[in-house]
């Protein structure tokens, strides 16, 4: 697929870029080579390649999931200007 320098109007204007002429001639050649790229990589026959979320088969190593802090919310509340039932009470921002 090839585009034209109308396409390339069309889609400026769509994209509401203001291009120069000469812009518009240097978009259009980015443009037809990564739709000229696009091609390629669609005629590669992928047929029986199962699809992969990474390229790479990585791993996460995961650490156990426990508590390692002790629990400060008494403290923290302690100087919290208001609480309520373990909850920060705040000023009403929306009416």
């Amino acid at each position: 697929m090839s585009l034209t320098p109308e396409d390339v109007s069309r889609i400026a204007l769509l994209s509401r870029i203001e291009l120069s002429p000469a812009e518009r001639e240097t978009t259009r050649e980015q443009l037809n080579g990564i739709l000229g790229f696009i091609e390629q990589l669609q005629a590669v026959d992928t047929a029986g390649i199962e699809p992969m979320a990474h390229a790479v088969d990585v791993v996460q190593r995961l650490r156990p999931d426990v508590v390692t802090e002790t629990d400060r919310r008494a403290e923290f509340q302690a100087v919290a200007p208001e609480t309520e039932a373990g909850l920060y009470l705040v000023p009403k921002v929306i009416e």
